[in-house]
């Protein structure tokens, strides 16, 4: 930690007011968010020089907020990586829309605890209706009940905890009762390329990679139907099948119709882990790709991702509300809770107990836009992925390996060297930034279009810094 030394000088901020801190704030974090439209977008400091400013040893004493908060700003800035720039690709992460922006900045300040009813009734109440507008935007079943849980991670273990106790309530088990020892195994059915997040959701939820069964998948991502029937006809006991809306690479979505058939026949619990493809079903041109979605059992997504709202708001759903309720649920002396006839309750919903007001900037997010803004959002952003997967075919030795249907745009170099080092190139050359992958066991680039800020000068920029990087390597 250096000495005081801020821009407006010690004495000045030791006079600052609370209310004239949070203006310096403001300032601070606008003065942010519009260099990061332009800036370099990697960070550009190192762990060890950041460690330098940042790090020391534990104050003997307070220190002024304003100092704080002004060597805060100068010192984080070098580390910090632009995520909000419209050249921003790596991961799936969306920029903040102003007004997610604003409203996020207006729950800190409210301080509320958005876990039950009474406390805080103005929460509760944007908590319902940005959950009904949810569903409709992606055309769910309008009673299914929901939760905004702290990403897509929390989102799935919420979810299938419900189908958990769900599927082995079908088989005369009750597991709020005599836990999963001595219970019928569960099966958990889903194609070789699912997420991660998933996989460690059911090892949260006691289930284990012995009881996962691995289908096989298309040149794109998506599950084999017939090698799911072949699966479902052997299964017999507790199922619960995970399919999936946007592979992360590719963006392929699977055949949701022909996967919902198979488990309607035997009543298995179908499970859609729509992190981001989901927000197909938002749009006109791409709700195709999600069509059928809405007949599973329940969905896992993110409004951090697409909606581009700010971190953390993942959103779990569930079409039988009372099996999310009873995974869910927790009741004490202390705890004053609303009858379900008098309103929803959001603790009976999700794993927390004291929770931010997630709900705010989700609300405040599709309130700016509406349906069609939300709609036109995912179109850019699609329409800009193809723009990108065009431009790069033109540079010598590149290729794209992916149906480019959504908001990824996957390429590899014809000699892997070049792909590997011209990703290095890229992310050094600051101009743009996005992530490496494999993809059938070789290195490939994945680019992720999900920035409301991305314009086609953005791509255009993008292509050319890719061109100069892969130049420099070959």
């Amino acid at each position: 930690m250096r000495g005081s030394s801020g821009s407006l000088g010690p004495r000045r901020l030791a006079r600052m007011s609370e209310r004239e801190l949070l203006r310096r704030t403001a300032d601070l974090a606008a003065d942010w968010v519009e260099r990061a439209v332009e800036r370099r977008v990697p960070a550009s400091a190192s762990i060890a020089e950041l460690r330098a400013t940042l790090d020391g040893p534990l104050p003997a004493g307070p220190t002024d907020p304003a100092v704080v908060i002004e060597e805060l700003a100068r010192d984080a800035e070098p580390g910090l990586t632009a995520m909000g720039s419209g050249r921003y690709f790596g991961f799936v992460i969306g920029g903040t829309l102003p007004a997610a922006l604003a409203a996020d900045w207006l729950v800190t300040a409210w301080d509320q605890n958005a876990g039950l009813v009474l406390p805080t009734p103005t929460t509760t109440v944007v908590e319902e209706t940005a959950g009904r507008w949810l569903k409709e935007l992606l055309r769910l079943p309008p009673g299914a009940s929901f939760a905004l849980v702290t990403g897509c991670q929390m989102a799935h273990v919420t979810a299938l905890a419900a189908a958990r106790g769900a599927v082995l309530a079908r088989h005369s088990w009750d597991l709020a009762e005599r836990g999963l020892h001595g219970g019928p195994p569960i099966r958990v059915v889903a194609g070789a390329r699912k997420h991660v997040t998933v996989d460690r959701a059911l090892r949260l939820l006691g289930i284990g990679t012995a009881q996962v069964t691995s289908l096989p998948v298309d040149d794109q991502g998506r599950m084999d139907v017939a090698a799911l029937r072949s699966a479902l006809a052997d299964a017999g006991g507790p199922t619960i099948v995970c399919a999936q809306a946007g592979e992360v690479n590719t963006g392929a979505c699977d055949d949701f119709h022909a996967v919902a058939d198979a488990c309607e026949e035997v009543g298995a619990w179908l499970h859609v882990d729509g992190a981001f493809g989901l927000w197909a079903a938002a749009s006109p041109r791409f709700r195709h790709l999600a069509a059928g979605s809405e007949r599973a059992d329940s969905w896992a997504t993110d409004a951090h991702k697409w909606l581009n709202v700010p971190y953390d708001c993942g959103i779990a759903f569930c079409a039988d509300p009372a099996a999310q309720r009873a995974a869910m649920s927790s009741t004490a002396a202390y705890l004053v809770q609303v009858d379900e006839s008098e309103g929803r309750e959001p603790m009976a919903y999700t794993p927390e107990f004291s929770r931010r007001a997630r709900a705010v900037p989700v609300y405040a997010a599709v309130r700016s836009l509406g349906a069609s803004g939300v709609a036109e959002l995912v179109e850019r952003c699609c329409d800009a992925a193809a723009q990108l997967g065009a431009l790069v075919t033109e540079i010598p030795g590149c290729t794209v390996l992916n149906e480019v249907v959504l908001n990824q745009v996957l390429v590899r170099f014809t000699d892997d060297g070049v792909t590997t080092g011209a990703l290095t190139a890229l992310q050094e050359d600051g101009e743009a930034w996005t992530s490496g992958t494999l993809w059938e066991g070789r290195p490939a680039i994945r680019f992720s279009v999900s920035s409301w800020r991305t314009t086609p000068g953005d791509v255009e920029r993008t292509a050319a810094a890719l061109r100069r990087a892969a130049a420099s390597v070959s």
